[in-house]
């Protein structure tokens, strides 16, 4: 599978060990992958087993979160936290609440989060963590029960130089809020253990646009670099109408694009015209679907119950902003075949292996997740520093200060890519082994 006769054994190792964690193994392979052009030229790889002490987490915390619901009923939660790798500085990484949360997904977002998190530039370690309760359709005090007793056993393993955890998918300003204020009750103290949340509890301007704005200055250096161009009159599809889609879609209307297509769960719309978002936006406030409602209002749209439908769609930039392998190999011969040239991730890993082989094979620009979604995380970063400066940024320093984070990220991919590989175009490699380096050279100054 790999050159490397020392990486073919510590994959193989892996893959043995974790045989039943499919979305880990891929995320690790993606990146050992890349680290074939490294381990020939530095035989200190090797020496101190960093791919192995690398491939595994730190710690794992797993404990059962117990709550009562409305109806007086004893519910009972599973529950851990990932701290994969602290070398360059505290854990950082969101919480996820959904019912797909097991040591899988969770191992393959905090591995993906500590190089995502060393490509900012910003001091943090890799962390990820979560539960499988499902925040939807529960009441406002069920939801703050649960995540009153959720902090009673995390509180222990987080603080603001040990652990910060942010928001992910089905933990938002309202959940971070319940959880900070037990934070406060137990440590009594307000510090930055916390980011994502509201703006009158500590929380950043521009976090919640940072993923999809980011995504979009990551995108707009893709093209300058590669093609001299803009985002003026590009045609873009974007997977997922939640804070990450909408928030690009709404950066790509303001640079110039046009986006002609979204989805969400309930299905795909396509508006030549150009997608209202507006429209998205308002129904998003009470409706988690939206998009089988959008033609009521626009009858020349089409829909579609098929939420792959989206990249059958003519374009010439995909966003997949939505969830994990959300883009297999027919869906990136679809694109392909419809003229898209550039693809950039918004979501963690959308894309498969086979998909993103292809796309590199066929000449389509390519912007890894571990890079062009790094918004988000550099934003919760600056949320920290404010944290500990006790002072707030406007919107505009904070989003300055985004696209600064966002060029330079793609900047180091660039370089990375155009010494190791001779292929500038190749950032899926340059990010991997840009994203190594600060943590390796961590790793080494700090023993074994």
């Amino acid at each position: 599978m790999f050159k490397s006769k020392y990486l073919n054994d510590v994959y193989a190792s892996l893959s043995q060990r974790y045989a039943d964690q499919p979305e880990f193994l891929q995320a690790v392979e993606e990146f050992v992958t890349s680290m074939d052009v490294l381990v020939e030229k530095d035989p200190r790889i090797q020496k101190d087993a960093i791919i192995e002490r690398m491939v595994e987490p730190e710690r794992i915390i797993k404990f059962r979160v117990s709550w009562v619901d409305d109806k007086g009923q004893v519910q009972v939660n599973r529950a851990m936290r990932v701290q994969f790798n602290s070398a360059i500085g505290p854990y950082k990484g969101g919480i996820r609440f959904d019912q797909s949360v097991n040591e899988s997904i969770m191992k393959f977002l905090a591995f993906e989060q500590t190089f995502k998190n060393s490509l900012t530039g910003l001091p943090m370690g890799g962390a990820k963590g979560g539960s499988d309760f499902n925040p939807y359709g529960k009441s406002d005090n069920e939801i703050m029960r649960f995540c009153q007793n959720y902090i009673l056993e995390l509180y222990r393993h987080i603080g603001p130089r040990m652990d910060v955890p942010a928001g992910d998918l089905g933990v938002g300003a309202r959940e971070i809020g319940f959880m900070y204020g037990m934070y406060k009750r137990i440590e009594n103290e307000f510090s930055g253990t916390f980011t994502s949340k509201g703006i009158e509890s500590g929380g950043s301007l521009g976090r919640a646009e940072a993923t999809g704005y980011g995504l979009c200055y990551f995108v707009e250096e893709m093209l300058k670099t590669y093609k001299n161009e803009t985002f003026k009159d590009k045609r873009v599809i974007i997977s997922g109408a939640g804070k990450v889609g909408s928030m690009a879609a709404q950066k790509v209307i303001e640079l110039g694009g046009k986006v002609i297509g979204m989805s969400d769960i309930s299905g795909v719309i396509r508006d030549e015209n150009g997608i209202d978002l507006d429209l998205i936006l308002k129904l998003s406030k009470t409706n988690s679907c939206v998009m089988d409602k959008y033609r009521d209002y626009h009858p020349d749209a089409t829909f579609s119950p098929t939420t792959k439908d989206i990249w059958k769609i003519p374009c010439d930039i995909a966003l997949p902003c939505a969830t994990q392998n959300e883009i297999y190999l027919d869906s990136a011969k679809e694109l392909v075949s419809k003229g898209c040239f550039l693809v950039a991730e918004g979501a963690n890993m959308p894309t498969t292996i086979e998909a993103t082989k292809y796309f590199q094979e066929n000449h389509i620009l390519f912007g890894p997740g571990k890079a062009a979604n790094a918004g988000g995380v550099a934003v919760s970063g600056l949320e920290m520093t404010q944290n500990a400066m006790f002072m707030n940024w406007t919107f505009e320093e904070v989003d300055a200060k985004l696209h600064v984070i966002m060029e330079n990220i793609f900047r180091k991919c660039y370089d990375a890519a155009c010494q190791h590989t001779g292929r500038p175009e190749d950032l899926v490699t340059g990010a991997n082994i840009a994203g190594f380096l600060k943590v390796y050279h961590a790793m080494l100054q700090q023993g074994v």
